[in-house]
């Protein structure tokens, strides 16, 4: 019987990205094109939010979606510099990506904020990818899937449902790094977060998208894929060149 959950294959430009770089989106979008009429995933570009609206106008007809990298948790208010759920959908933003580490380390989020930034994607029709993952210490000291259980319960919504939320593992000591956990270490992660959404959720919970991030390259895609429990990647830097992504999601098998 074939999975029922559909793999989704995300970029995460990070602070990267001019109007210099739109040419390499729409590359990105016509190499997901060439794949539409039996793609086994779905696809996503999360840009600066300087770039949403132009992104949305760039890939318009193909299947590439384009997302937004972090919102606030009110609607409007205050809150100078920072970006709403509502600014994000309003510029055509279909994703955002909530909790992601550097957030959590660089701006000192919580996961009570992460948990409200979630809330307010979800108001505003946004599919929130909610990011989970323990440092180098908290792996080393064997503390890992106690880490991503606390995430977990902290920062998904009690109302959180397959369709509105996606969940990406990314062990923080391999972003950027170059460092990838073993395939086991990732089956035993994605396999525990598994279990733990069953426990909440239900049947439902057998139906989130966990995706793996953390280094993700053309050279490791396939063997990662390969991985039952993984249903797509959060990607960082091998995003910025549509070679790489590309490589990166012609990795993906029918499943």
């Amino acid at each position: 019987m074939a999975d029922p959950v559909r793999p989704l294959i995300a970029g995460n430009w990070k602070m990267n990205g001019t109007s210099a770089e739109l040419p390499e989106l729409k590359r990105i979008a016509d190499g997901v094109e060439g794949t539409r009429s039996d793609s086994p995933y779905d696809a996503l570009i999360c840009v600066p939010a300087t770039l949403v609206d132009r992104a949305v106008r760039t890939v318009v007809g193909s299947p590439l979606a384009v997302g937004g990298q972090d919102c606030h948790g009110e609607e409007n208010g205050a809150h100078t510099g920072d970006i709403s759920a509502a600014m994000l959908a309003d510029a055509g933003a279909t994703h955002v990506i909530v909790g992601h580490s550097e957030r959590r380390a660089d701006h000192g989020e919580t996961d009570i904020d992460v948990m409200g930034k979630a809330l307010a994607a979800h108001a505003q029709g946004l599919t929130a990818i909610v990011c989970v993952g323990e440092t180098r210490q908290e792996r080393e000291d064997g503390r890992a899937m106690d880490v991503v259980d606390t995430q977990l319960a902290g920062s998904l919504p009690e109302h959180a449902t397959p369709q509105t939320t996606v969940i990406a593992y990314e062990p923080v000591w391999a972003i950027g790094t170059g460092l990838t956990p073993s395939l086991h270490d990732i089956e035993a992660m994605h396999d525990h977060m598994r279990d733990r959404l069953r426990e909440r959720f239900g049947t439902a919970g057998a139906l989130f998208r966990l995706l793996y991030g953390g280094s993700v390259k053309p050279a490791n895609a396939g063997e990662i894929f390969g991985i039952s429990s993984v249903d797509g990647a959060l990607i960082g830097g091998a995003s910025l060149k549509s070679d790489d992504f590309l490589a990166i999601c012609a990795a993906m098998p029918a499943r």
